[in-house]
């Protein structure tokens, strides 16, 4: 309806997005109707992708009680900078929470357990 052309909106979007290639990524087109130019813009991934991208697995387990995988505290750190841009300490807990709800453990203990020892 707006007269774009589909398959260069998607080839931008491909190019804006390979380097989360297998991830859920948000992204943005916004079109002008008048010149029929578009704009793509690429959100961050959730902080779930980019759990499972570090441990190289599909989905997270289905409840906290199934455990899928484990974290370093160097790795929750490089999620967190990616994610938030930096990798000081509220960033840091955030990721861990996520890895609460999604059956990870983080120096192989229980998150909320890691947590209280961080304090």
């Amino acid at each position: 309806p707006l007269g774009v052309n589909i398959g260069q909106v998607v080839a931008v979007i491909n190019e804006k997005t390979k380097e989360f290639e297998g991830m859920t990524v948000p992204v943005t087109v916004t079109v002008d109707p008048k010149t029929k130019e578009f704009t793509v813009e690429v959100g961050k991934p959730p902080t779930s992708q980019l759990i499972l991208k570090e441990l190289g697995i599909q989905k997270g387990g289905q409840d906290q009680k199934e455990k899928v995988g484990n974290l370093s505290l160097e790795q929750v750190k490089k999620i967190a900078k990616a994610k938030f841009g930096s990798d000081e300490e509220r960033f840091v807990r955030q990721v861990i929470g996520t890895c609460q709800s999604m059956g990870v453990t983080v120096e192989g203990k229980e998150p909320k357990e890691f947590l209280k020892e961080m304090r």
